[in-house]
């Protein structure tokens, strides 16, 4: 259901990147922390990615969308994006959950980095070893 502006809100998270992604209908406009998407996002693998959701249901030119990303990189920063689009379409209509569902579009990718280990320089590397 829509807020009193008329946009739908959707949450997506990956890695340590949130989105919070707002949807109206609109011309096509894309912001991201009010910048350009194209200019946020200058990699074309992160842009497809990132707006793989609308693409998939054919709805990329009929919906403006306002996104705020925090924290991680831009490869966590555009799966967030991606999922939080696909949130924020399935709460517009619920038709599209199954092909958005089917390609993965709303399921949270869980890995995180692993920790760091006492006694080790890293989370599984090891300092070198010596027999002598």
């Amino acid at each position: 259901m829509a807020d009193k502006h008329g946009y739908e809100w959707g949450t997506g998270r990956r890695k340590t990147s949130v989105a919070r992604v707002r949807i109206k209908k609109g011309s096509g406009k894309i912001l991201v922390n009010n910048r350009d998407f194209f200019e946020y996002f200058p990699n074309e693998r992160l842009r497809k990615l990132a707006f793989g959701p609308l693409k998939h249901i054919n709805l990329d030119i009929e919906y403006d969308v306002f996104a705020s990303i925090r924290g991680g990189g831009m490869t966590g920063q555009a799966g967030a994006l991606m999922m939080g689009l696909g949130r924020a379409l399935v709460k517009l209509s619920p038709d599209y959950k199954p092909a958005l569902s089917a390609e993965g579009y709303l399921s949270r990718d869980s890995r995180m980095v692993e920790r760091k280990k006492p006694g080790k320089p890293g989370a599984r590397r090891s300092f070198q070893f010596s027999k002598r």
